[in-house]
């Protein structure tokens, strides 16, 4: 088969797997066909609205030297992760079993029904999540990066972890389901 029919054929595909270039996730990577991998870190939320003004500004100019100290391409992403609180509602379900007292068995079930009430679609609880990803082909390079945002955004006062495996299988799950929740998992 040519190289312009096997082209032809990804991209009739009706299924999305088919004409994406991700060869597989590995390592808290994207491998692309090209041989690129696509990488990037997680950087934890840190509401800066309720520190002193000069504390504030301190974060606001270490990340804008951050940001002007990157001299290649790289994509800021922010992402909605729906709340799994079941492990919460799990352990609050036991106690509401072995609870013996009928008060406390009232104040455990008024909380199931806080955290049932949160889950429901007029609420839409969910956790926000930021990336820093890049593109390139040498692995050197990838950790080389991969520790200049690190560092350099621990110096701006953040906290930040390489991708996981999750991390982009959710991202991609967001970006191509236009943000939809799927309950049945990205298939790769």
């Amino acid at each position: 088969m040519s190289t312009r029919t096997k082209l032809n054929d990804k991209n009739s595909s009706k299924y999305t797997e088919n004409w994406l270039p991700v060869k597989q996730i590995i390592n808290g990577m994207i491998l692309l066909d090209t041989g690129e991998y696509v990488t990037g870190v997680k950087v934890a939320p840190r509401n800066i609205f309720i520190m002193e003004s000069g504390l504030q500004q301190s974060i606001i100019n270490n990340l804008q030297n951050f940001y002007n100290s990157i001299d290649y391409e790289f994509w800021l992403l922010i992402a909605d992760r729906p709340v799994d609180i079941d492990v919460y509602l799990s352990r609050l379900q036991i106690l509401y079993n072995n609870a013996t007292n009928s008060a406390i068995k009232k104040l455990i079930m008024q909380d199931i029904n806080k955290a049932n009430l949160f889950m429901s679609a007029e609420y839409n609880v969910v956790d926000t999540e930021y990336y820093i990803l890049f593109k390139e082909k040498r692995m050197e390079l990838v950790q080389k990066k991969l520790h200049n945002l690190m560092s350099g955004l621990a110096t701006a006062g953040l906290q930040s972890s390489q991708t996981s495996n999750n991390d982009l299988r959710i991202l991609l799950d967001n970006y191509l389901n236009g943000g939809e929740q799927t309950t049945f998992g990205t298939v790769m």
